[in-house]
C-alpha cells in the first residue's frame, strides 16, 4: 500500500448519557463493504467539508478548545465543530443545536435547519487527536469531541432521520463497548474516556497520536512536551 494516501481533516463525537448512574456511548457499525475500517464499530464522524468553515454557529466553542483546536493546525476550528455537528446529524439524526431560524441552509444542513435550529458548539470538547497510521487504504487526522447528551434536542433513541453509513446504532455501557469490534483508536479513546468519565470540562492536555511517514510519536496538546 502505497504511503501517498492525503491525509484529511476529521470530526469525531463521542455522545456520552446516564453520567450519573451508568454511563453509555452511541456507537455505530461500518458496512462489511466499506473501503475504510470494514464492520468495525465506531462513533460518528468523518471528514471536514470545505462548506464547514462557512456555517453558522448559535454559539462558538470555548477559548481554549478553539486554541487547542489550532495547535500544529492550520484548520478553522469552526470548520471541525461544524463538521463533527454534521457529521453527528447525518449519523445519527441527532442535533446539537438551539432552537433557532435558519434561512438558506445548505443542502447537508436542510434537515436540521427543518427541525428550527441552528448548529451549537459550546457542548464539544476537544479530548483526543489521532491521525491514521501509514499504508491504509484512507488516512484521517481526527479529532474527537466528547459531549453529555443532554446538549442534544430531542429523543436520544430516534434514529430515523440517519443516513445508512451506520448501521446498529445504539447506545452501549463502557465496559461493553471495549468488548466490540473496534479499531486500535478507538479502544485507545475509550480508555480515556472511561479514566476521565462524567467530566465534560476542556482536559488537562490534549493526547495527539501523530503518525507521520518518517515516524510515530505521542504528543499531549496544551501540556507536556512530546516522546517518541
Amino acid at each position: 500500500m502505497s504511503q501517498d494516501v492525503p491525509i484529511r481533516d476529521a470530526a469525531t463525537v463521542i455522545l456520552v448519557r446516564d453520567v450519573d448512574t451508568t454511563p453509555r456511548i452511541l456507537m455505530g457499525q461500518r458496512g462489511a463493504k466499506a473501503a475504510f475500517m470494514p464492520s468495525k464499530f465506531v462513533f460518528p464522524g468523518g471528514a471536514v467539508d470545505a462548506e464547514d468553515a462557512r456555517i453558522p454557529l448559535a454559539r462558538p466553542i470555548d477559548t481554549l478548545t478553539h486554541n487547542r483546536l489550532m495547535d500544529q493546525s492550520a484548520l478553522d476550528p469552526n470548520a471541525l465543530a461544524a463538521a463533527a455537528i454534521r457529521e453527528l446529524w447525518e449519523e445519527t439524526g441527532l442535533i446539537l443545536g438551539q432552537r433557532g431560524h435558519w434561512a438558506d441552509a445548505p443542502k447537508d444542513w436542510a434537515g436540521f435547519a427543518e427541525r428550527g435550529c441552528v448548529p451549537d458548539a459550546s457542548p464539544l470538547s476537544y479530548v483526543f487527536r489521532a491521525i491514521t497510521p501509514p499504508g491504509r487504504p484512507r488516512r484521517f487526522d481526527a479529532r474527537f469531541f466528547l459531549v453529555n447528551a443532554q446538549a442534544v434536542v430531542g429523543d436520544l433513541d430516534d434514529f430515523s432521520a440517519a443516513c445508512d453509513e451506520l448501521s446498529h446504532l445504539h447506545w452501549v455501557a463502557l465496559p461493553e463497548a471495549r468488548a466490540l469490534d473496534l479499531p486500535f483508536i478507538t479502544e485507545v479513546v475509550l480508555a480515556e474516556v472511561a479514566a476521565n468519565i462524567g467530566s465534560f470540562a476542556p482536559p488537562a492536555s490534549v493526547p495527539f497520536f501523530k503518525n507521520n511517514d518518517e515516524e510515530s510519536l505521542f504528543l499531549r496538546l496544551g501540556g507536556t512536551a512530546p516522546s517518541a
